[in-house]
């Protein structure tokens, strides 16, 4: 397993998403947008998907996987790539349900104080639209591709 930095761990945790890749039954990749959950310094990732879909049968097929965020801004960003687990919601450990409902909360208090300072963005609060987690995916993170280019490094 690839070790994360603290400078790489931080980077993740301030992303309101990830783009997760995965490979369909055709052999095409499919994206799908994800919240981090936990990143761990040992290159555990976690993430909890509230829809039981096309990641999760992907990722039954094959459990490859990477997880894509960039900084526009900075102009940074990261892919962590490796192999995922499937743990059902039965076997969610209750610290994850409660990191992931803070991170909800975290999205819906920056979208209210947006709406405010008369940001334009979503009128409605679609995080709260959505369902509980459907099941856990555990990366094991096996290679780290910084995306910054390299005469900015």
């Amino acid at each position: 397993m690839a070790k994360l930095t603290q400078k790489i761990v931080n980077f993740f945790q301030n992303q309101s998403f990830v783009i997760v890749s995965t490979i369909d039954k055709n052999g095409t990749p499919h994206n799908s947008c994800k919240g981090i959950v936990r990143l761990e310094p040992d290159g555990r990732v976690y993430l909890l998907d509230v829809y039981k879909a096309r990641t999760s049968q992907n990722l039954k097929r094959s459990p490859r996987i990477s997880i894509t965020a960039v900084d526009e801004h900075k102009f940074i960003g990261y892919c962590l790539k490796g192999k995922a687990e499937l743990i059902g919601k039965d076997r969610i450990k209750p610290d994850l349900l409660k990191a992931w409902e803070d991170r909800i909360t975290s999205r819906i208090t920056q979208r209210v104080l947006k709406n405010v300072r008369g940001e334009k963005g979503h009128s409605r609060h679609p995080e709260i639209l959505l369902p509980r987690p459907q099941y856990l995916i555990s990366l094991k993170v096996e290679e780290i591709v910084n995306l910054t280019p390299r005469r900015l490094k």
